[in-house]
C-alpha cells in the first residue's frame, strides 16, 4: 500500500481520537454509557466496520488508476479512520475496554430494522466472519487484493456498497437507542454519508457493467 494514503488514514484516525476524547469528556461523568449500553457495543462494533473499509480503500488505491474510484476511496478511508478514532476516545473517556466479553453485536438484539434480522445468522451469508452484515470474508479480501484495473474497481464498489448496506442498520440502532448525543450524532452522520456514497458508487458500477451484490 502507498505510504501516502496509509499516512492519511493514520493522522485521521490519530485525529478522531483526540475529537473523541474531547467530546467524551464534555459528555462524560456520571452519565457515561455502562458496559453493555448501545453505545459502548456501538462505539466497538462499528470501528470494527469501519476498519475493514479502510483496509479494502488502501487496497484499491493500489489496485486502479482510475481518478474517480482512487478519490472515492481516499474519502472513505479518511473520513471512516477520523470517525474510528472518535469511538475509540469515547471508550477511553467512558473507562471502558477496547473489547468486550460479549457476542459481536449483541448490543441490536430486539433493535432490527428493515424488517430483517440483522444479527441472526443469517447476516454470515454476506461472506463476512466477523457475525456483521455485509463484511468481506477473507477470501473477498483476498480477491481485492489481487484484482487489477477495472475488475479491481467493479469488485471494490460491489463489495463497499455491500458492506455499506449493513453498516446503516448498525447506525440507525445507535441513532434510537444510543444514550449519549455524540453517539448519535455520529451515527446519523453515518447514516447520511454512507447513502450518499452507495448511490454513487451504485452509479459507478452500472458504468463499468457490473451488478450489485446480494443486500447482507
Amino acid at each position: 500500500m502507498q505510504p501516502k494514503g496509509i499516512l492519511a488514514a493514520i493522522v485521521a484516525l490519530a485525529v478522531g481520537l483526540v475529537a473523541g476524547i474531547a467530546v467524551g469528556r464534555a459528555g462524560g461523568g456520571s452519565g457515561a454509557p455502562e458496559e453493555g449500553s448501545v453505545d459502548a457495543g456501538f462505539a466497538r462494533d462499528m470501528q470494527t466496520h469501519h476498519d475493514q473499509a479502510v483496509q479494502m480503500s488502501l487496497i484499491i488505491r493500489d489496485g486502479t488508476d482510475d481518478a474517480d474510484v482512487r478519490q472515492l476511496a481516499y474519502d472513505i478511508a479518511r473520513t471512516q479512520s477520523h470517525q474510528s478514532g472518535q469511538m475509540a476516545g469515547w471508550l477511553q473517556v467512558w473507562g471502558l475496554p477496547a473489547t468486550s466479553s460479549e457476542p459481536t453485536m449483541a448490543w441490536m438484539e430486539g433493535h432490527e430494522h428493515g424488517g430483517s434480522d440483522a444479527m441472526s445468522s443469517g447476516s454470515m451469508s454476506s461472506g463476512g466472519s466477523s457475525g456483521m452484515p455485509g463484511m468481506a470474508s477473507a477470501e473477498e479480501l483476498k480477491e481485492l487484493e489481487q484484482a487489477t484495473g477495472e475488475e479491481a474497481e467493479v469488485l471494490y464498489l460491489q463489495l463497499m456498497i455491500r458492506h455499506h448496506e449493513g453498516g446503516v442498520p448498525m447506525a440507525q440502532t445507535a441513532v434510537d437507542a444510543a444514550e449519549t448525543e455524540p453517539v448519535r450524532t455520529l451515527a446519523q452522520s453515518i447514516i447520511d454519508s454512507q447513502t450518499v456514497e452507495v448511490e454513487t458508487m451504485t452509479e459507478m458500477l452500472e458504468a463499468r457493467d457490473g451488478e450489485p451484490l446480494p443486500s447482507p
